[in-house]
Parts: C-alpha cells; structure tokens; sequence
C-alpha cells in the first residue's frame, strides 16, 4: 500500500478542521454559559480575634514556643522566659 504525499496532506487538514472546529464550539459554549450564568464573588469573611479564657493567641504561640524551647534544650520551662517575639 502506498501512501502519497497529497493523501497525508488531506488527513492533516482534516484533523486541523477537526480541531478547530471543536475549539470554535467550546469557545462558544462557555461563552454562551458565562452570559447565563455570571461569576458572582463570594462575601468575604473576616475572622474574629477571640479570647478564650483571658489568654490571646499571641500567648499560645509563646507556651508552645517555651515548651518547644524547653524540650529541645533539655530544660524545664520555668528555668528561661521568652521576652518578645517579632514576626516580619
């Protein structure tokens, strides 16, 4: 079986037109979905601060800081004290 150059040429064009044909009617689609159905932002949500219990979470971070500071150095927690913390 032979096959010819003019023949190759046809099949291309014809998975070309395939191709684009397709991408012609999703653009479409989407389009037509966009218009019926448009994209609406959600609300945003800002998150409340809360105390539990009078500590803040600043005082949570600082308890799990120590204790993870006190493990590591092989220390008992009341032996340092963590002063400040910064964050950048």
């Amino acid at each position: 079986m032979e096959v010819s150059v003019s023949a190759a040429v046809n099949v291309s064009i014809l998975a070309m037109s395939v191709i684009f044909i397709v991408l012609i009617v999703l653009i479409f689609t989407i389009r037509t979905l966009v218009k019926l159905m448009p994209y609406q932002t959600p609300p945003t949500i800002i998150p409340a601060r809360k105390t539990v219990g009078g500590t803040s979470e600043q005082d949570d971070q600082v308890a799990a800081i120590t204790a993870t500071l006190a493990t590591h150095m092989r220390k008992r927690t009341d032996e340092f004290r963590i002063v400040n913390i910064q964050s950048h």
